[in-house]
């Protein structure tokens, strides 16, 4: 496989096993499709705790009891994703991550543009998932078996066995497992890894309609390199297309939006709100503003893995983080480089 020349969209499908650590089982899978991809590459993760729990049915899982677990594994696999292709220059590259319940049938436009498919084996056992769709489970020719990777955690691991939780991440008990109507906001500039993860989980928690506020072209004028900023209606569009792709039977409203609150500020209907770290100041000027106007109470979910000095990572997995960049203002300064260098970035 190593003298095989990379192509431009592959595919990798995964089974997973728990969602209580990283799955670092996953590594030399998740290094080897980014490895031969120059354009696309999309990862479909099938496993149990993916399912919905229904009314009269014992399966499935909380949705935001599983908050922690799903991040930090989302986290993970675009880390180790983007930290490939960041390597190999390949700084624009188009992952996805993808989530699906063992129940669910994987979609087979999922791998039609696909050149390679990338499938997990143990000890040579194939890895037994029948969700995959025919068009995909017969392509033999151009599937790849990847063992998985060993691991054991290093002895200086910064794991807290009772990680905390951000001041504003609902903790208590008795959750719904999942809110009909959530609210995030952002630029969305070039989208990447950071914001998948964002737009993930707050589709993750969302039953009904997700509201997506994307920062109005005028709010920008003081971005650093702004000549390369993608337009709003560019910016709108890319955030759909993932969304509609990661969760399709959410409805979503991707609104301009010109000052922190968005909707947040008049919509009654919006129960939840998801926010990174470094927008807890905007979550917390949101729960003053809908106070003041007599608006109920958001309960405020934090994206908190994104940062390498969080204590629920552990060390390798911290200095993977600190090695990748997953921010708009980077991919810019690195478009302008290459504009420098006479290299036409598309």
């Amino acid at each position: 496989m190593d003298a095989t020349e990379p192509v431009e969209s592959t595919l990798l499908i995964c089974p997973l096993e728990t969602l209580d650590s990283s799955p670092h089982h996953l590594s030399s899978p998740i290094s080897l499709a980014a490895s031969k991809t120059l354009r696309h590459l999309r990862i479909v993760l099938v496993s149990p705790l993916f399912e919905a729990p229904s009314e009269g049915s014992s399966r499935g899982v909380s949705h935001t009891e599983r908050w922690d677990g799903v991040q930090r594994l989302l986290t993970y696999v675009y880390v180790q994703a983007t930290k490939v292709a960041q390597e190999l220059g390949r700084v624009l590259m188009d992952i996805d991550v993808l989530l699906y319940a063992e129940s669910e049938i994987v979609p087979a436009f999922i791998g039609t543009d696909a050149r390679y498919i990338f499938r997990v084996s143990q000890s040579g056992k194939k890895d037994g998932l029948q969700n995959i769709p025919t068009s995909i489970a017969d392509r033999s020719a151009d599937t790849i078996w990847v063992e998985p990777s060993s691991y054991h955690a290093p002895s200086h691991s910064t794991t807290d066995p009772h990680p905390t939780t951000t001041p504003l991440h609902p903790t208590e008990s008795g959750l719904p497992a999942f809110f009909p109507v959530t609210a995030l906001g952002g630029t969305f500039d070039h989208l990447h890894a950071g914001h998948k993860i964002l737009l993930s989980m707050a589709a993750w928690i969302t039953s009904t309609k997700l509201i997506v506020g994307v920062t109005d072209d005028a709010l920008l004028k003081n971005k650093a390199n702004k000549h390369v900023l993608e337009p709003l209606s560019r910016r709108e569009e890319r955030t759909r297309a993932f969304l509609t792709l990661f969760k399709p039977s959410v409805e979503y409203d991707i609104v301009p939006i010109v000052d922190v609150y968005g909707p947040t500020a008049w919509d009654p209907n919006i129960q939840a709100l998801v926010v990174s770290k470094e927008t807890l100041s905007g979550a917390a000027a949101i729960e003053k503003h809908r106070r003041e106007k007599d608006l109920s109470s958001l309960k405020t979910f934090v994206i908190d893995v994104i940062s390498s000095t969080e204590a629920n990572l552990d060390a390798e997995d911290s200095e993977a983080l600190k090695k990748t960049k997953m921010s708009s203002t980077f991919i810019r300064e690195w478009i302008v480089e290459q504009q420098k260098k006479g290299i036409k970035v598309e």
